[in-house]
């Protein structure tokens, strides 16, 4: 935002130190990541950047730990148990959080702040007491180191970000278009899935993009409710700095970076589309 000519001195010091401040706590988020980069081609078995890197030599730089992540079955099992585990949770958190904010949407419906805090309670509460009750429930339960089980774990942790995605959403819904939908002799039924989903339809897609990078990224909770068999990416790459410190790991955080960056970009692309539907933007 370009400041005003009638800005003072002070006004003017005060903005471009608010920008210095805004780019020092940008570099400070992003570098690190930045750094996975080029150490994910590095010929040698290190984490840390080598002569011939620094030099520029391309002998210093490869794509054999690329090769390794797609040929080993450990990191490909890996690979399928997170998007199996991530599309299942997905879908129970989408469908759960989404009649949770239309129910939170309607005026009459009682004791909205309470039950509201107890939704999103999962996003408070650290992981590591979830991971730690959930263990415990579960394991009585038999759903222990199962997929069901990590799937409706991750299904818990997910569905806050629906519930205030699609309550975000539903704040500025026109209530006059199915008002009108009912006037001119809709069902309520008919009103609902020719009106109001398509309507929240964004919404709920960004919820659903929040629910997926929060069940695929997720490593405490799986660490205690899952086994060897339920092994995610995090899961695994965690294992991997313990045991057997590797570049492959910065290749697979590489490609995750990728990966969130895409679906981030869907995120804000949806918003956007949103928010012209609700016409709060110029198209």
């Amino acid at each position: 935002m370009a400041l005003p000519l009638h800005a003072t001195t002070g006004e003017r010091i005060w903005h471009y130190t608010f920008l210095l401040i805004c780019v020092l706590i940008f570099g400070f988020l992003i570098i690190p990541i930045l750094i996975i980069f080029p150490l994910s081609f590095n010929a040698q078995p290190y984490f840390t950047f080598t002569p011939e890197m620094l030099a520029l030599d391309p002998a210093g730089y490869t794509t054999k730990w690329y090769g390794e992540f797609f040929s080993s079955s450990t990191w490909q099992r890996a690979v399928r148990n997170s998007i199996t585990i991530a599309i299942f949770s997905t879908l129970i958190s989408t469908f759960l959080g989404t009649l949770a904010a239309l129910g939170l949407s309607r005026k009459e419906f009682p004791y909205k702040t309470a039950i509201m805090g107890l939704l999103i309670s999962p996003m408070v509460v650290p992981l590591i007491i979830s991971a730690a009750g959930m263990f415990f429930f579960y394991s009585r339960l038999g759903l222990q180191g199962t997929h069901i089980g990590v799937i409706l774990a991750h299904a818990a942790l997910a569905s806050p970000f629906v519930v205030i995605t699609v309550t975000a959403t539903l704040v500025g819904f026109d209530h006059s278009l199915t008002m009108a939908a009912a006037s001119l002799g809709s069902s309520p039924t008919r009103t609902f899935f020719r009106i109001t989903v398509p309507l929240i339809t964004p919404g709920v897609i960004s919820g659903a993009l929040f629910a997926f990078i929060t069940s695929f990224d997720e490593v405490v909770v799986v660490l205690f409710v899952g086994s060897v068999n339920q092994r995610t990416i995090p899961w695994a790459m965690f294992s991997g700095i313990r045991e057997q410190i590797s570049p492959t790991i910065l290749a697979v955080a590489t490609i995750l970076i990728i990966f969130s960056i895409i679906l981030l970009t869907m995120i804000e692309m949806l918003r956007r589309r949103n928010e012209r539907m609700r016409g709060l933007s110029a198209a």
